[in-house]
């Protein structure tokens, strides 16, 4: 599931700290599931504690924000976000695509901080490349679904 589209409501309006919460327990409560997303401060402790693997999609900061700006600038329906959420250019873009290009330098470290103080034994696997990703998800879709 993703996590933006739990958290976000038409127009890019916030859910509510609580409300949020309760959506992403839901939406682990079940024995398989797989997040996509941050939300580290507001969600790590709910996740962690239930997660097998933590994945990093490692991909060079260039090739994220060319992508943010292609998708944004194309403005198709995405699976990912909320009905009534539409990319716009505007001040909030250009933040964001600050936040994206200093991501490594300013965000990473709290999140992997905050990924040892709340799962310090869930085992993490970081994807550098297209290459890494595609061989990550053929190697799932050659595993046998275990029975509980």
């Amino acid at each position: 599931m993703h996590l933006d589209k739990l958290f976000w409501g038409p127009g890019w309006t916030k859910s509510q700290y609580e409300v949020f919460r309760a959506r992403v327990s839901e939406a682990i409560s079940g024995d398989g599931w797989v997040c996509e997303g941050n939300y580290h401060r507001q969600t790590f402790d709910l996740r962690l504690p239930r997660a097998d693997l933590v994945v990093w999609l490692d991909t060079p900061r260039v090739r994220c924000l060319s992508r943010v700006v292609l998708r944004s600038a194309l403005n198709r329906p995405r699976p990912d976000i909320a009905e009534g959420c539409h990319d716009r250019l505007d001040k909030e873009f250009l933040l964001f695509l600050r936040y994206v290009w200093n991501f490594d330098r300013n965000s990473r470290p709290f999140i992997e901080a905050e990924r040892l103080a709340r799962g310090p034994l869930v085992p993490v696997m970081r994807l550098r490349g297209n290459r890494q990703i595609s061989h990550f998800v053929s190697s799932l879709a050659r595993q046998p679904v275990q029975s509980p």
